[in-house]
């Protein structure tokens, strides 16, 4: 069993940066995809980044150009560089990880919150 822990997270006034790391516990070679999503209160979990087994990167429009996702195999980690933080960015933030067609986890999440 594959456990994702989230640290970094914490509150920053808008304008502000953070950089969210995501550790697994084992290798995360084998993940097809790994992603960040993020849930404000009331509202559904939406992905923010995701980047896959070669490099390939996809963001959510909101975040382009502010945000950053990457990964790590050799630490078995996956980063969320955050820059140009908005009070909407507040939300409790999530790290993902799937192998297609066989397994998917979850991170517990973390907080963010931006203040204006």
């Amino acid at each position: 069993q594959v456990q994702l822990v989230e640290s970094g997270g914490g509150s920053v006034h808008s304008g502000g940066s953070l950089r969210l790391s995501c550790a697994a516990s084992g290798s995360i070679f084998s993940f097809n995809y790994m992603a960040w999503y993020h849930q404000a209160p009331g509202k559904q979990r939406e992905v923010v980044a995701g980047i896959n087994s070669v490099g390939t990167t996809n963001y959510a429009d909101s975040v382009k150009g502010r945000f950053t996702i990457s990964r790590d195999n050799a630490r078995n980690t996956v980063y969320l560089q955050m820059n140009s933080l908005k009070p909407e960015d507040t939300a409790v933030y999530y790290c993902y990880a799937v192998r297609f067609g066989v397994s998917a986890y979850w991170g517990q999440g973390i907080q963010v919150t931006v203040s204006s």
